[in-house]
């Protein structure tokens, strides 16, 4: 068994990761900022810095990790109030990840797992699903602050020796879901009419259990080496699909106008939010024959067995 080092443990994505690797018994330790995070059977260790500078010194000593898991970042925010947002993500989401993969190998770590995202790909599939060597294109500085961390993280990784690993996952969802995953299930809960129904459009998603277990695989399979790999549920829905299947699960029958996609992209325009607009209506589909192939992984849970898990959840919560 292995010793993983997961960063931004205690998130959404962290928390799902550690408890997988524990119930399969890999040893477990969550670096985080804040002490009282965890679950029995996760080690952890408080660094308050900032972009975690300092980390190679304050390692430590006793400390002997196989792999590190990071995904700590700062995330896509719907309100940006950074005065410069290239440089706000930038100094966390590349410099941050460049200095945990200097100690992580000033340490004695072999293989460095970097959640990644699609966005630092394309925010949209031109037709056909995305492969792992198409041209990125990333739309905003979240995207960009992704793959120019993949690109130092490889070049890091191609001087040293230190085996870096990509992963790269589109929206996550399941039980504690925050941002627009969130707010359709509050319209759905709230009975609004929701103008998604003509919306035939196909986007991939991850169920964040299944990524959890995607990130072990990475983190311990010896095949994964110095790969990239998307990572996604087996089904890709149209976002009207997933309206539906979200009501039926949280026994509130979606509302679903059948506003055509064209209308919705005009008042996006005239409202001043195209790109948001062009988000909701545009397909987006990921190519996983890579870790398919290589890792014969597939997902363990499939799209209805997460909405499923998410929305008894929410109704949990309401």
């Amino acid at each position: 068994m292995s010793h993983v080092l997961v960063t931004g443990a205690n998130g959404f994505v962290g928390r799902a990761l550690c408890r997988v690797l524990r119930d399969v018994g890999h040893t477990v330790t969550g670096l985080v900022r804040r002490a009282g995070q965890f679950e029995n059977g996760v080690n952890e260790w408080v660094d308050a810095s900032v972009d975690f500078a300092g980390l190679a010194a304050i390692w430590p000593d006793a400390l002997q990790v196989d792999c590190v898991v990071h995904l700590a970042a700062r995330v896509h925010v719907m309100r940006e109030d950074a005065a410069d947002p290239d440089a706000a993500f930038r100094a966390t989401n590349v410099d941050g990840a460049l200095r945990v993969a200097q100690a992580a190998w000033r340490h004695g770590v072999r293989r460095f797992v970097f959640v990644s995202s699609v966005k630092a790909l394309a925010e949209g599939d031109s037709g056909r699903p995305l492969r792992e060597d198409d041209p990125p294109a990333p739309q905003d500085a979240y995207g960009r602050s992704k793959l120019a961390a993949e690109q130092a993280l490889v070049h890091y990784g191609q001087e040293t020796g230190l085996d870096v690993v990509i992963v790269r996952p589109p929206l996550v969802y399941g039980p504690q879901v925050r941002a627009n995953f969130l707010r359709l299930m509050d319209g759905i809960w709230k009975g609004l009419p929701l103008p998604l129904g003509s919306i035939d459009a196909r986007r991939s998603l991850v169920y964040v259990e299944n990524l959890a277990d995607a990130l072990m695989r990475c983190a311990t399979d010896p095949r994964a080496a110095r790969q990239c790999f998307h990572v996604a549920d087996a089904e890709a829905p149209t976002v009207a699909e997933l309206a539906r299947s979200l009501g039926r699960h949280l026994q509130k029958p979606a509302r679903l106008l059948p506003v055509p996609s064209g209308w919705l992209r005009l008042v996006g325009r005239l409202a001043g939010r195209t790109t948001h607009v062009d988000r909701l209506v545009g397909a987006l589909q990921l190519d996983t024959a890579r870790i398919r192939t290589v890792l014969d992984w597939q997902p363990p849970y499939s799209t209805d067995e997460g909405l499923a898990a998410t929305a008894r959840w929410y109704r949990s919560t309401h």
